[in-house]
Formats: structure tokens, sequence, C-alpha cells
């Protein structure tokens, strides 16, 4: 298992010394953030207490970790971000989680905190931003960082739910409308009772559907299904 553990510094007297866990799949950035943050001079000390590249790692690293902070990309090789923030909030409570994602899309970014983000951060920005967002959520704040509209543009527009765009899109992929269907609710990252319950069919109906799209698209995970909904406009 591709995984990388550093040990976690001892407080000292007068210093507040806050742990973080870094998931993200592209090695040399998070190498980059951590080497940022442990030589960032604030009110807080950060130390990165390990670097994780996919859900699985991460989930390994949180069972003995006692870190303060998650920061993670929303969309990770072997799952989906967003309900990965959920599931890390549930079992574990006291973590403050802040994305840090290249993906600005409001729709997301609002998924994000619906699922308990505590900020969101773009890959864009400066280090003073990010030591501004960690400070914020160490304080109980929520944080959303500069060049993010949570004005959805697509709302009330034409590009979200127009037959035409979306028939181009089945007709290239060879889609069916029911897949198209089945596709959106994906995108909203529900699973597939939830789908099942939304579309009145049953939970092995939505199997078959995913796994038919997953291969007319050429994926094998649903991050990826997530990211092609949002990059084609299907969910609104």
């Amino acid at each position: 298992m591709d995984l990388t553990v550093f040990p976690c510094m001892t407080a000292q007297p007068s210093i507040s010394y806050v742990n973080l866990i870094v998931a993200d799949d592209h090695p040399i950035y998070a190498a980059g953030l951590r080497a940022v943050l442990m030589n960032a001079q604030n009110r807080y000390r950060f130390v990165v207490g390990g670097i994780a590249r996919t859900g699985l790692q991460l989930m390994d690293l949180l069972k003995n970790s006692k870190a303060d902070v998650l920061m993670t990309e929303v969309f990770l090789p072997d799952t989906d971000g967003v309900k990965l923030i959920a599931s890390v909030k549930k079992n574990h409570p006291q973590l403050r989680v802040l994305v840090v994602s290249a993906q600005e899309d409001p729709r997301l970014v609002k998924s994000a905190f619906r699922h308990g983000a505590d900020g969101y951060l773009l890959k864009t920005a400066t280090e003073s931003e990010l030591i501004s967002a960690l400070e914020d959520i160490m304080e109980g704040k929520t944080f959303v960082g500069d060049g993010i509209d949570l004005a959805d543009p697509y709302r009330g527009g034409s590009n979200v739910g127009d037959t035409a765009s979306e028939s181009r899109f089945a007709r290239h992929h060879g889609l069916t409308r029911r897949e198209i269907e089945v596709m959106r609710h994906i995108g909203e990252a529900l699973n597939n009772k939830e789908i099942a319950e939304r579309l009145y069919i049953s939970d092995q109906t939505v199997s078959v559907h995913r796994k038919n799209i997953m291969r007319k698209l050429g994926v094998n995970n649903t991050a990826s299904l997530i990211k092609i909904a949002y990059e084609n406009n299907l969910v609104g």
C-alpha cells in the first residue's frame, strides 16, 4: 500500500499545534502542501501527520490518528469524495474538514458543505489564504475561498436539464433516457437505494444501470461519473 505517515509532534506550552492529514492523489502537490504548512509561521503550528492518495488509505490513517484537520480533494481515485466527507464526519465528529480542490462548480461546493465540510478552498489559493482557511475552521467558522461563487449560474438557465444538450450527450455515448436519469442522481451523490426510491425502481435495476453507464463512458468508479455529470451540466 502506498501510504505515507509522519510522526505527530507533541505540543509545547504556549504553542497551539494542529495535526493534519492530507488526502490527494497528486504526490508532488501533497508534498508541496506539507512543506508550506510545516514552514508557516502564525499562531498555529501545523504538522502533517499523514498523506493519503486514496479513500481507503485515508480511512486507514484515520483509524489511529489524532488529527485535528483533514484537507482533502473532492475527487479521489477510489471513492466519492463528497460522501467520504459525510462518512468521516460521522465517525470523527470533532475533525475539521477543509476541501482543497480545482473544482469550483457551485453545486459541488454546496454538496460538500451539505455533507459536512467546514471550508472549501481552490487550489489556486495563495499561502496566506490557506492559512486563513485553517485558522477559521479551527475557530469553528465556515470558510469559502476566493473565486468560489455559491450562486448556481445554471439554475433557471438553459444548460441544466436542457433536452437538446442531454440528447446530444446521450446519443454520443449511447445512453438511454433512463440511464441519463440515473446519472443525474449519481451526480447528486445519491446511492443505489436513494436513486431507486426517486425513480420507483429496484436497487438491483439501478445497479445494472450504473454498471452500463460506467461501461459506456469508459470509467470504473463513481467519482468519475459524478465529475462527468457536472462537466456536462446533467445535475441541477
